[in-house]
């Protein structure tokens, strides 16, 4: 297996296991998705695929209605996604990817945390080509052959191809999210869910002192209310 499956494995039950906080960040996602690209998910494939996510996460179709509909009001905040870079303790990188309605806001609570938790807060550009920038799908399981699979998606930028208990996991780079869901929908295989991962080039691993001293930082990141996703190059088991 690969550098996926590996990422995948060690995350599994690590992030976003509070609904509430699943739910804030699929409706940011919404809104994201109506102001770019409208709100029929018929055309807007980016909407269809969050969609996808909020049926994964179970929240209840008129949520996901209610925010669509909100999205489109002229009123509603635009959230701008932006990328913060930093190191936690003992040389960890850190990699946080933000949706925000207020900029200045959002710099500073960053800042604060890596300040209270002994990290440094980084340029841009600092740590983020430590990370691979990825798109992922997970697909119904039904009759398929995962390494099958993995052959016919090549073309389409498909670069590790698994099962688990869940389906079928497809990975490829960033850039390959539309083609790979063209032909996922074209194929009529049902998809589950998709997202976007930065997975790490190269992992450290640390004593169980130090992990909490890490973890101690991320904690604090990920209860912030415009965090959408934490990525580090600490090793998981």
């Amino acid at each position: 297996m690969g550098r996926a499956f590996e990422f995948r494995k060690g995350r599994k039950m690590k992030r976003w296991s509070a609904m509430a906080k699943t739910f804030t960040r699929i409706g940011k996602d919404i809104v994201m998705a109506v102001k770019e690209g409208g709100p029929n998910p018929e055309a807007n494939s980016r909407l269809r695929a969050v969609i996808q996510n909020a049926k994964a996460a179970n929240m209840p179709k008129d949520n996901v209605e209610r925010a669509i509909k909100n999205a489109s009001n002229k009123d509603t905040a635009n959230y701008k996604e932006i990328l913060f870079e930093g190191y936690a303790p003992h040389g960890i990188a850190i990699l946080i990817e933000t949706a925000s309605d207020n900029n200045n806001r959002t710099v500073a609570n960053i800042r604060s945390y890596f300040n209270k938790c002994n990290g440094t807060m980084g340029t841009q550009g600092s740590v983020e080509f430590m990370f691979d920038h990825t798109c992922n799908f997970r697909i119904a399981k039904g009759e398929l052959d995962a390494e099958e699979l993995e052959l016919e998606l090549i073309d389409f930028g498909a670069e590790e191809v698994f099962e688990d208990e869940d389906g079928i996991l497809i990975y490829a780079p960033f850039g390959s999210f539309g083609a790979l869901q063209k032909e996922l929908e074209n194929r009529g295989l049902e998809i589950l869910s998709s997202g976007f991962e930065r997975i790490p080039q190269i992992t450290k691993e640390l004593t169980e002192a130090q992990i909490a001293d890490v973890e101690k930082l991320i904690e604090k990141i990920e209860e912030d209310d415009d965090v959408m996703n934490v990525y580090h190059t600490m090793k998981e088991e």
